[in-house]
């Protein structure tokens, strides 16, 4: 079982990695977590192709697959977006968070692979900020806006924090239904945990990366692995001796300047040693 995320073919130089990704075996899993593109046309090529290749795709939505470009003919906007890419990954025989956990029987096994969507809720904040409305006052005056906020719409929530509360309380409630004797493989888009933004450029983006709210889910619902993206800082952290691992390509710019090949999606099952990335550890 391996793991990839932001994928961005928007970008013709992802778009050819995407066509080379290849699985190792026949029944090789892939977890997409999230930023696959921007334009519905391009998430639905995406992946056509990759589970034509791979045994079962799991794809969690990113933020860039939620927003509303003027170039898109798809204009539908917030929760009638996300619903339309659950009805084509259903038609593509792709798993998404709507769907029922699927088992993970392989190597390393039996796990429940768990595709979460929870948005982020703006309590990833600064030192100081005691209210949202701070928090994006003081990134403002940094000069750091999340795209987001013109282009991701909550429809018909007011707000996407009041989206993320809603999205918590579902999966809350679909994780403390799995059975207590099984292990599982937490996938979101945004980090889990607040660790993984501490090395942001801008710590202000913080704000648009998750919520406080899933700080204790990895250990609440037994997490043999965490994997995210969002960040484009492809890492792996242990966190409460949980690994939590950033699986983004991340857009040309950024992966031009790794020593590692672009593209090559990570092993998370079974587990090895060595993983390619920054370790680290928190309390």
């Amino acid at each position: 079982m391996v793991a990839v995320s932001d994928l961005h073919v928007r970008y013709p130089e992802n778009r050819e990695i995407v066509e080379r990704l290849r699985p190792e075996s026949d029944d090789d899993w892939l977890l997409i977590a999230g930023d696959v593109a921007e334009c519905v046309a391009d998430i639905r090529w995406a992946l056509a192709l990759l589970k034509s290749r791979f045994a079962t795709v799991v794809w969690v939505p990113g933020n860039h697959e939620l927003w509303t470009p003027a170039n898109d003919p798809v204009q539908l906007r917030g929760v009638a977006r996300y619903q339309h890419l659950v009805t084509i990954c259903r038609e593509l025989g792709v798993l998404t968070p709507e769907d029922p956990y699927p088992v993970w029987e392989g190597e390393g096994g039996p796990v429940v692979i768990a595709p979460l969507f929870l948005l982020y809720d703006y309590t990833f904040r600064p030192p100081g900020a005691h209210s949202k409305e701070t928090a994006l006052d003081i990134a403002e005056e940094a000069g750091v806006v999340c795209n987001d906020e013109f282009l991701l719409h909550p429809d018909p929530y007011p707000t996407r924090d009041a989206w993320c509360r809603d999205r918590l309380t579902a999966t809350e409630t679909k994780l403390a239904a799995v059975p207590a004797e099984l292990p599982t493989i937490l996938v979101n888009h945004f980090p889990l945990v607040r660790e993984p933004t501490r090395p942001l450029w801008y710590p202000e983006f913080a704000l648009w990366c998750g919520t406080e709210a899933t700080a204790d889910w990895p250990r609440r619902f037994r997490a043999a692995a965490v994997v995210y993206g969002h960040l484009h800082i492809p890492r792996l952290l242990i966190c409460d001796g949980i690994p939590h691992q950033e699986v983004s390509l991340g857009y040309p710019r950024e992966w031009r300047r790794r020593s590692t090949p672009p593209g090559r999606p990570v092993q998370i099952l079974p587990t090895t040693t060595g993983t390619t990335g920054t370790a680290g550890t928190t309390a």
